[in-house]
Formats: structure tokens, C-alpha cells, sequence
């Protein structure tokens, strides 16, 4: 499963499932798809999402169990993310996700 998010002025991400799904719980929503965050509540959920992508910076790294892989950090993940919910909230947008 693919996830989309959207607003306005700001490029369209997409992020595979299990990560988007994080990355919503992260920013305290369900893991409900479809779904939106208002633009009063766009600051907050970035706020929550910055917040909790830096304590698990804190973290140490997790190894790839096969060692074939490089392992990407949700901070990496997110950042995407991070960017869009930051043009959304200077444009006071919605966010929706797909």
C-alpha cells in the first residue's frame, strides 16, 4: 500500500504504508486512510512529528538483520513529510492523506 499526502503549495508525498502509518501515529492521528489534519491543527501534528522523529534520533542505529541493506532513520523518512507540513502551515492549509 501507497500513501499520499497533499496540500496546497506543496508538492504531493508518497510514502509506503507502514511508514506513513508511523509516521501518522507519530503526529498523534490514527492510522486512518483516508484522512486530513485542518489547518489550525497542522502546526501541532508537526510539532508532535518533529518531536518524536528527534527522541528516536536519540536511539541507537538499527542494523539491517541481513546486512545486504542500508538501513533508512524515520528522521530521513520523514523529512518529506516534515517539509510538506511546514508549507502547509505558512500557507495555512489542510493536509490530507490517501
Amino acid at each position: 500500500m501507497l500513501v499520499t499526502f497533499t496540500t496546497n503549495n506543496y508538492p504531493d508525498i508518497t510514502m509506503f504504508g507502514d511508514v506513513a502509518l508511523t509516521m501518522l501515529k507519530m503526529m498523534g492521528h490514527s492510522a486512518t486512510v483516508p484522512g486530513a489534519i485542518l489547518a489550525a491543527d497542522v502546526p501541532e501534528a508537526l510539532s508532535r512529528l518533529t518531536a518524536a522523529i528527534d527522541a528516536e534520533k536519540s536511539l541507537p542505529p538499527v542494523a539491517d538483520k541481513e546486512g545486504d541493506e542500508t538501513v533508512v532513520s524515520m528522521a530521513n523518512r520523514g523529512l518529506p513529510l516534515i517539509n510538506l507540513l511546514t508549507a502547509a502551515a505558512k500557507s495555512d492549509s489542510n493536509v490530507m492523506w490517501k
